[in-house]
């Protein structure tokens, strides 16, 4: 490793900076030797730091510090990852309650990065998109958490992403909790893989995280780290063991103190910097999403409000500014809600996409969408979905299992970057679905590939069954359901497809295959095919590419 001395060796001392190559979108790391004595150096109100740079472009980059035991030994390490090819000018600089440190100005150049294509950005109702323009479709699940204290030990992230990333998905969702990656929780419950600790940030959790982004880059998958559940603030959950409750140290006296309180907002602002500092630097943490069902603990079962709604939408507006000022990479930013929406929440201009989550009723997903874009502008996402939401009863797997797919497919020819993600991620590893993943991902790499990000909504009619059409360029891609108990055959009707003579194809979800359709007759009154036949529970997609004159 190379050394760099700092100014002021009072309080700093030595730097050291990256031997390697440094590489546009990957990670480089800088350590800085603290002499500094403090009583919390997590706490960015009595001391942080931060690298301060100047990108080949000339643009201002700050990037949050964060505080870490190297050897036996109080440092500061910088984690960055250069968005630009090119000669950065950089230097550190220490803020406490006297006067700031700086180092001297040092510089290093970023090569080209041929291979990664950069971090995801919002882009339109159906995609995110690259910072190299490259369009992406989120496609996976929820892996919320690893196994608890009670359940499988297989359920880890070890053995649940990689069957994820072989089978053509390509994103997920987790979350921070008490019993998984418990970033603040001093207490930990129903879990063998985290113990209690008295450190302000779990060494734990910091270990598995890092673990977690490494192999999510490995394997080249993207997700939404979910930084609080609900439950944290319920009396039955788990606000007893809060690093924010008062019981335990913390500065909140009830949970609608964690939203209101000044020192329970300036604590969740030391969390996100940690986050940022520490991990902000990986383009494979596609979004920050604030919370998991922040309804439900607002909201008694009987819809009693415990949590005042103006201080929750209050917290967001201020949480999501907070965020988007600190992360020099600006992922995006997100929360959830399960089913009670809360006013102001949906309009905040700092958070990137809305979600909310939709159980018992699968069939009315591909109607949310338009509502909440036509009224709200943003993208929005359906993050958890699933046939019932009390247990997966495996008695239930048939209608589970049928309910996983038309999902996907709902999300897939519907508005929305990220399709619709299931939950009980247990059952369905049993059930073996993760291949089904593969043949979805295959037709939205069509969709993209063809369409370049272009999709057209088209009318389809087809007398019982289901149907939703997308235009994508030269291409029409149809999905058809028979959601009945019966055999239905009937004409498969495209009014809008009259001037041009069509190749079709009709592929098969399950089994990946492709045969070709000749019975279509098209005419002023549109493109249609006669007597086409589903069985009950049968699903099927029609690709229609115009043939070249």
């Amino acid at each position: 490793m190379l050394f760099a001395e700092f100014a002021s060796a009072q309080t700093l001392g030595q730097i050291t900076v990256p031997s390697e190559k440094i590489v546009q979108y990957k990670k480089a790391e800088w350590s800085v030797i603290s002499t500094g004595d403090y009583k919390n150096p997590y706490d960015q109100k009595e001391v942080s730091m931060n690298m301060i740079l100047t990108s080949p472009s000339g643009k201002p980059i700050i990037l949050p510090c964060y505080f870490d035991i190297q050897a036996g030994k109080a440092v500061w390490k910088a984690r960055f990852s250069p968005l630009e090819d090119g000669k950065y000018l950089y230097h550190f600089e220490l803020e406490s309650n006297k006067e700031p440190v700086l180092s001297k100005e040092m510089t290093f150049v970023s090569l080209t990065n041929g291979t990664d294509p950069g971090f995801l950005r919002k882009n339109n109702a159906y995609t995110f998109k690259f910072d190299n323009g490259d369009l992406f479709r989120g496609i996976g699940e929820n892996i919320a958490w690893e196994s608890r204290s009670f359940e499988n030990d297989k359920w880890t992230y070890d053995y649940l992403l990689p069957s994820l990333s072989k089978n053509g998905a390509n994103f997920f969702r987790t979350w921070m909790s008490y019993w998984n990656l418990p970033l603040e929780w001093q207490k930990v419950n129903m879990t063998k893989r985290y113990q209690n600790t008295s450190a302000y940030f779990n060494p734990g959790a910091i270990k598995r995280m890092d673990e977690l982004v490494n192999m999510t880059d490995s394997l080249n998958l993207y997700f939404m780290l979910t930084l609080e559940w609900h439950g944290h603030f319920m009396e039955k959950g788990g606000w007893k063991d809060s690093p924010y409750n008062v019981i335990n140290g913390g500065p909140a006296k009830t949970p609608a103190d964690f939203f209101s309180n000044d020192a329970a907002r300036d604590r969740f602002k030391n969390k996100l910097r940690y986050c940022v500092a520490r991990w902000g630097y990986s383009t494979h943490i596609a979004a920050w999403e604030f919370f998991n069902e922040v309804d439900n603990a607002a909201f008694t079962e009987d819809d009693g409000i415990i949590i005042p709604l103006n201080s929750i939408a209050q917290w967001h507006l201020e949480m999501s500014r907070y965020l988007k000022d600190l992360d020099p990479y600006q992922h995006m930013v997100t929360t959830s809600i399960s089913h009670r929406d809360i006013i102001g929440m949906n309009s905040i201009p700092y958070i990137d996409f809305n979600q909310k989550h939709i159980y018992k009723h699968t069939g009315k997903i591909p109607a949310i969408y338009k509502d909440y874009i036509s009224n709200f502008g943003k993208p929005y996402v359906i993050g958890e979905f699933g046939y019932r939401w009390e247990d997966a009863d495996p008695q239930y797997s048939t209608a589970f299992n049928y309910d996983f797919k038309r999902g996907l497919w709902y999300g897939l020819f519907s508005p929305t970057p990220i399709l619709p993600m299931s939950w009980w991620w247990e059952l369905f590893d049993d059930e073996q679905m993760a291949p089904y993943f593969a043949g979805v991902r295959e037709i939205s790499d069509k969709m993209l590939k063809s369409g370049k990000g272009d999709f057209e909504p088209v009318p389809v009619l087809a007398k019982n069954l289901e149907t939703y059409g997308l235009r994508c360029g030269e291409v029409t891609f149809i999905y058809l359901l028979n959601n009945t108990k019966e055999v239905f055959a009937a004409d498969v009707a495209v009014p809008s497809l009259t001037s041009a003579a069509y190749v079709i194809q009709q592929y098969d979800p399950e089994t990946r295959k492709y045969h070709p359709l000749k019975n279509e007759v098209l005419n002023a009154g549109g493109l249609k095919l006669k007597n086409f036949s589903l069985a009950p529970k049968q699903e099927t997609v029609l690709i229609l590419t115009r043939k070249e004159k």
